[in-house]
């Protein structure tokens, strides 16, 4: 019998699986216990959960759950562009930022091209560039941090999208506007610049990538109600850019790719401006705290700013599994070659405290008395 991978689209042969942060659910099963025992800090997630305001505003949706979703996301368009000084024509709304990144490989990259990404960068943009037959890129991540130069050095004739995300996932670095600035002035015009900016609203003076959308640059500007907001299970993201790139984007988008319940609730969370700050200030102290554990412990961690750090342990994947019998999620690095790292969501400072309690028996276990 012939094989369907015989007639399947050939690269999607050898692509991989993006593989998510291992659930609470399957964990308790595994473990037999009550979900409500474990601490995930393994997806960089909102320890304070999602804005009240936005669960609120859902719950009152659902009563109209029978009917379709705004196909345009007009109100939730309208809101982001007051908020961002720009207009409701700079913005798509995706199914998570991870489906504005899809709709880029839909609308510029084809079978032969090239993306460019850093080394340890979001594992995601290999992926999608894989989907559509063009190769990545990878550029040396010196000190675990973009280089912007090697970046710009490595783009070819058949480059057409150079991806920067900036906090980094999983490493934490961040980019400065003098970097960013120097790049932007090199980079050519007919190569489409991503700035994922998914960690954003966790960093105290951001650089401005905006500007370069109101001076009609072909950049890309990423965003997520996932994080500060608290609502990664609505799956709601948004890109930023000039009027005709998103007008490009907008062909390659399925009608009612965002429900209506998902608009609704990050409508309301844009309002909800004391859960982000809630939000931001438990995530700055948490990190803080963090970090000095990991200072006495002698473990070399990467100063992070969003709302992870990204730890040496040693040993990623055995300490990912001697913390899970300790009810305990973090994230192995293995699969960004990474293999003495994990990265540890920070979570409310009780689950902190636990987590650092957890490594330091696990790591007192393995080291010589």
């Amino acid at each position: 019998m012939q094989s369907l991978w015989d007639i399947a689209n050939p690269q999607l042969r050898e692509l991989s699986v993006y593989e998510p942060g291992k659930p609470i659910e399957e964990t308790a099963r595994e473990l037999n216990i009550d979900p409500r025992e474990i601490i995930k800090l393994a997806s960089n997630e909102n320890p304070l959960g999602s804005s009240p305001k936005a669960i609120e505003a859902m719950r009152v949706a659902l009563n109209d759950a029978q009917l379709y979703p705004d196909g345009g996301g007009f109100y939730l368009r309208n809101a982001l562009a007051s908020k961002l000084g720009v207009k409701c024509e700079n913005i798509i709304l995706g199914n998570g930022s991870n489906e504005v990144i899809e709709f880029l490989g839909h609308a510029f990259l084809k079978p032969g091209d090239e993306a460019i990404a850093s080394e340890h960068a979001f594992v995601a943009y290999k992926l999608i560039a894989a989907l559509f037959g063009a190769r990545t890129i990878e550029t040396p991540s010196p000190n675990y941090e973009h280089d912007l130069n090697a970046m710009l050095d490595a783009i070819t004739p058949k480059a057409r999208i150079v991806f920067i995300a900036n906090p980094n996932n999983p490493t934490g670095t961040l980019i400065s506007q003098d970097k960013i600035d120097k790049y932007m002035s090199r980079v050519p015009e007919n190569v489409v610049t991503v700035f994922d900016e998914a960690y954003y609203e966790f960093i105290d003076n951001p650089p401005d990538t905006l500007k370069y959308v109101r001076d009609r640059r072909n950049v890309v500007v990423l965003r997520t109600f996932s994080k500060i907001h608290g609502l990664a299970g609505t799956r709601v993201g948004y890109g930023i850019a000039h009027p005709e790139m998103i007008a490009v984007l907008q062909k390659t988008r399925q009608p009612f790719n965002v429900n209506s319940i998902a608009q609704i609730g990050a409508l309301a969370a844009l309002e909800d401006k004391a859960h982000e700050r809630e939000t931001k200030r438990l995530v700055d102290d948490g990190r803080s705290y963090l970090q000095e554990e990991f200072a006495e412990l002698k473990l070399a961690f990467i100063p992070s700013a969003g709302n992870f750090i990204m730890v040496n342990v040693g040993d990623g994947p055995a300490i990912f599994g001697k913390l899970l019998t300790r009810k305990i999620i973090v994230r192995p690095l293995k699969g960004y070659n990474l293999p003495e790292w994990v990265r540890i969501s920070i979570g409310t400072m009780t689950q902190n405290r636990k987590c650092i309690a957890a490594l330091k028996e696990v790591l007192s276990q393995d080291r010589p008395s």
